[in-house]
């Protein structure tokens, strides 16, 4: 560095400190991870419960705090959503045993569960108190601390459901840290916190650009990609009730949920019953310039139209120009025929159901196979009893969920339907996902395997595991993390608990023994 440049260079960097804060909250993850993966399985379920009821407790506040923050959907859809991550999301994975070691004595293995540590969650503004709950859920279930990073346009109702989740978990003997929120999230700081080595895992759900991020950040990650989904009506179905399922779904907290239908084709032979079925379940279906002004509304030059996201059929009817019934719950702009490539045939987060007709069934499957290449690997939905079409429609498609005479947003994420419930929806290979299915706990968990050779005799009933879990009970009094020099530390920590945990940080830190 010359003469002059060492006069011109700043005397004093000043630190960021949102970004030292949130580095903080990683340390204190950290910790709260290595004392959280001890407790034993009735503890983890006890902190679960208390979760599940203090999140049941404020859901319909959050719901209509979200709403306000945001300006997307329904508060009294996200209300349900965010209950349905509660009891019923914790009674789906009660009997899921993620902390007691399996002994398979015929084939002489035994399996070590091991928590991935901190949990490093993305959450969009579209679903935000949802996915808070639902990624704080299966990081308690897992044994695993969580750090939530909501998107900028919600982080309000996100902290605060987060701090709310954090204080049922302490009362009911959780170590203080195992949930926690960046306050003021930016794409600089969620970058540096996701290629932070004290990072185990990141959850992504939100944009593609911050989901492939979190791919390249050096660090595991599960990620989801965007949907698409399309549904295909056979003749053979009830088309009323596909109708009702259609619009349903549809207008399901104003279409957020990415396993919402985008494009509904059915056979030309079936369209005007469809039409009809459409109209009377409370959809407005377009005429050709409905339709045209509808797709000028939606998409411009820099592609989809943010201001429609999460609003209401109405609402996006008066933007574009469109006249309907106050009641109208879902717009259905209708293309003549398949196969062109339509901007209404892409993804659209609003109560917008596009409507197309093939000539028959090879023709509506090969259109589907293109339509959901846009979303591949997601969802999509099959109307109808005729179980031969169903099979060679769920073999066709790349997607990695079909629901049947359901409706598709809820019935892809679990919550109309026996799969998983989940706010994370795997896409897979097709979608350049790492997992396929619906997120749970048992993805946070990986497992060590002690496999004795096959020819000679183990005695696996002498092997004394009680030293794999301290079958630590949740606590009666908060615990604390250990703060800054100087500061208390409550709880019922032990001065030599205190002391190996202490020795455990300085030796993460230098990078060798303490």
């Amino acid at each position: 560095m010359t003469g002059q440049a060492r006069i011109d260079a700043p005397r004093l960097e000043v630190p960021d400190r949102e970004l030292s804060r949130a580095r903080m909250k990683v340390g204190r993850a950290a910790w709260a991870a290595r004392y959280y993966k001890e407790f034993s399985r009735d503890a983890v379920i006890a902190i679960a419960e208390a979760v599940a009821r203090a999140g049941y407790e404020k859901s319909v506040q959050f719901a209509e705090e979200a709403v306000s923050e945001t300006g997307f959907g329904v508060a009294e859809h996200k209300a349900l959503k965010n209950r349905l991550c509660t009891h019923e999301l914790l009674d789906y994975y009660r009997n899921l045993d993620l902390v007691t070691p399996r002994v398979d004595e015929a084939r002489k293995i035994i399996e070590l569960p091991k928590p991935a540590g901190v949990v490093f969650a993305l959450a969009p503004a579209t679903n935000p108190v949802a996915t808070v709950y639902y990624k704080a859920m299966l990081a308690i279930l897992s044994r695993n601390a969580i750090v939530m990073s909501p998107h900028p346009a919600a982080k309000a109702v996100s902290a605060a459901a987060a701090h709310h989740l954090a204080q049922a978990a302490e009362a009911a003997g959780a170590p203080a840290g195992l949930i926690q929120c960046v306050e003021e999230p930016s794409i600089p700081l969620v970058q540096d916190i996701m290629s932070s080595d004290r990072i185990n895992v990141i959850l992504a759900t939100g944009g593609t650009a911050m989901v492939r991020a979190a791919y390249s950040s050096g660090n595991p990650a599960m990620g989801v990609g965007p949907g698409n989904a399309v549904a295909y009506i056979d003749p053979s179905a009830r088309v009323d009730a596909a109708a009702r399922c259609l619009v349903e779904s549809k207008a399901f907290d104003n279409s957020v949920l990415c396993t919402n239908e985008s494009v509904a084709v059915t056979l030309e032979t079936n369209r005007g019953n469809m039409e009809r079925a459409l109209r009377s379940a409370g959809a407005h279906v377009c005429n050709e310039a409905d339709t045209a002004r509808l797709r000028d509304y939606l998409f411009t030059g820099t592609g989809f139209n943010v201001d429609a996201v999460g609003k209401s059929a109405v609402w996006i009817a008066k933007q574009a120009g469109l006249r309907v019934s106050p009641s109208t719950k879902v717009l259905v702009p209708v293309v003549a025929s398949p196969g062109q490539d339509d901007l209404l045939f892409r993804e659209k987060l609003c109560p917008v159901l596009t409507l197309t007709a093939a000539t028959d069934f090879p023709q509506a499957l090969t259109f589907a196979k293109h339509t959901a290449r846009r979303g591949a690997g997601h969802s999509a939905a099959f109307h109808g009893e005729d179980n031969e079409r169903l099979v060679a429609f769920s073999q066709g498609v790349p997607v990695y969920r079909v629901v049947v005479n359901a409706p598709c947003s809820q019935g892809a994420a679990g919550f109309a339907t026996h799969l998983p419930p989940s706010f994370t929806i795997g896409t897979g290979f097709a979608g350049r996902s790492s997992i396929g299915e619906n997120l749970g706990p048992q993805h946070l968990v990986q497992w060590t395997r002690i496999a004795y050779a096959k020819d000679l005799p183990a005695d696996l009933a002498g092997v004394d595991l009680s030293g794999v879990s301290a079958e630590r009970p949740a606590a009666r009094t908060p615990i604390a993390a250990p703060g800054p020099a100087g500061e208390a530390v409550s709880g019922d920590v032990s001065r030599d608990e205190l002391r190996r945990l202490i020795l455990e940080e300085l030796r993460s830190l230098k990078g060798g023994e303490a």
